[in-house]
């Protein structure tokens, strides 16, 4: 079997006028695991990642502890979901239908845990069949097609048994899980909310087959906190 192992980035740099950067925190993460992967010997033949600063950022610390490192594949396919996109076309139909939500949105960015609950309801209402087809951003089914384009491209280029390393984003990797489970649409947002940062997904694969062996797993930074008396797992 070979695997796919889709590692979101490290922490960005939410609040600041530029979120599509590395914090300090998140450049530490992407690069303990880096020397983590070297440590336990995992080679990875061939990488990715989207064209995100914070994705790119990531892979290459990675990739820099690796013996004889693979070069960065870049396919924007693997890019985060269009969040400002579907924010600006879907809130305001949100908050015209919900008095309570239209509160919530009021918090505005100073507040992570009440932008978290604005993203929930605009990526269910994205990911709805009812959604109407929206201005200037891809609909579910086309982002959802150019992921799964994206991994089957990766494993036809990948030989038996290798490893290949995926750095991308939350909703990029939930929506490969859902892919691969077949989930309904209403699950989707389940798998993109828990999404550590430098978390693994691994993805098993043979002559056309693909399953989930795990999800979401930060037992590296787990292991990686306490050995260094650092505090490396963070979800924002």
């Amino acid at each position: 079997m070979a695997s796919l192992y889709l590692i979101r980035h490290g922490q960005a740099s939410f609040g600041s006028d530029n979120y599509d950067q590395l914090s300090p925190l998140g450049q530490r993460q992407a690069d303990v695991s880096g020397r983590f992967f070297a440590d336990i010997g995992l080679h990875f033949a061939q990488a990715a990642s989207g064209d995100l600063s914070r994705q790119r950022e990531t892979g290459e610390r990675v990739l820099a502890s690796q013996p004889d490192a693979a070069t960065l594949h870049i396919d924007p396919r693997l890019n985060e979901v269009d969040n400002e996109g579907q924010i600006a076309a879907l809130l305001p139909l949100l908050c015209e239908q919900d008095a309570a939500f239209a509160e919530r949105v009021k918090a505005g960015r100073s507040d992570s845990k009440q932008y978290q609950k604005v993203i929930q309801a605009v990526f269910n209402a994205w990911v709805s069949p009812d959604c109407p087809e929206l201005p200037n951003t891809p609909s579910w089914s086309d982002y959802r097609a150019g992921v799964k384009g994206a991994l089957e491209d990766a494993m036809a280029r990948a030989a038996g048994g290798s490893d290949t390393a995926i750095f991308t984003s939350g909703g990029t990797i939930a929506t490969a899980v859902s892919w691969v489970l077949g989930a309904r649409h209403d699950q989707i947002y389940g798998f993109y909310e828990p999404v550590f940062n430098c978390s693994i997904t691994r993805l098993i694969f043979s002559r056309g087959r693909i399953s989930l062996s795990n999800f979401n797993d930060t037992a590296h930074l787990q292991l990686l906190s306490q050995q260094l008396g650092e505090s490396l797992v963070t979800y924002r």
